[in-house]
């Protein structure tokens, strides 16, 4: 019985977690599709590229609970269901999971990683506490909310294995954390060539840097090809 209430777990945290707060609260505030313009990435960020930030707020906290709620509540609940540690990491990986792969919006997600704070949160506050600041202090630094991400990503695991005598969700941390990496490796290439847009920039102004950008380059390569050509001479 105890392997059904299990299994029941990971469902209802996968289901949880494939609620794409970003579509929904886009739709109610009468906001176009997060996977429309943008990054077209389904999250707190891109919704931000709309220029609304009360959206990007509802999102950003809708993301992080149902990341939090289930691994909250299978843990609070875990002793009378005979739950350990391997349930509710295993919990939290299917939160995760659900975000990133959606069962109501075609398996077409996002990038997890207010989810996967909420999960953090739930199962070691100072755990999700020192993620948050390393995530802000990057973010403040440098303005590029991906590479926030993926510093935070990086360090996520070696606080758990540092602090944290949690085998099996440090192994669950791992896990959501070479995901996150693995989702922002177009994020990470932009990054290297100075491509990405920076923390709350809108669609409508990165794209305009965009076109600034290459119209500059194509008239430095007109001007470079003018100033080699050299008409013949009139004999």
């Amino acid at each position: 019985m105890d392997l059904v209430y299990s299994y029941a777990a990971f469902l209802i945290a996968y289901l949880i977690g494939s609620l794409s707060f970003a579509v929904i609260v886009s739709r109610v505030m009468g906001l176009s599709d997060p996977r429309s313009y943008g990054s077209r990435n389904p999250g707190a960020t891109n919704v931000l590229r709309s220029g609304n930030k009360t959206a990007a707020v509802a999102t950003l906290l809708l993301d992080a609970l149902k990341g939090y709620v289930p691994v909250a509540l299978v843990q609070y609940y875990g002793f009378e269901l005979g739950f350990e540690d391997t349930t509710i990491a295993c919990v939290g990986v299917a939160a995760f999971l659900g975000h990133l792969f959606p069962v109501f919006f075609r398996f077409e997600g996002g990038k997890g990683v207010a989810t996967a704070a909420g999960v953090l949160l739930a199962f070691e506050p100072l755990l999700g506490l020192a993620t948050l600041v390393t995530w802000g202090a990057t973010a403040a630094l440098f303005r590029y909310s991906s590479l926030a991400s993926v510093v935070a990503a990086l360090f996520a695991p070696f606080f758990t294995l540092m602090f944290f005598d949690r085998p099996r969700v440090a192994m669950a941390v791992v896990v959501m954390s070479l995901l996150l990496l693995w989702r922002h490796w177009r994020n990470i290439v932009k990054l290297i060539s100075g491509k990405e847009s920076k923390l709350g920039e809108k669609a409508a102004d990165s794209q305009h840097r965009r076109r600034r950008r290459i119209r500059r380059l194509h008239h430095d390569g007109a001007s470079s090809a003018s100033s080699t050509f050299h008409p013949p001479k009139e004999k």
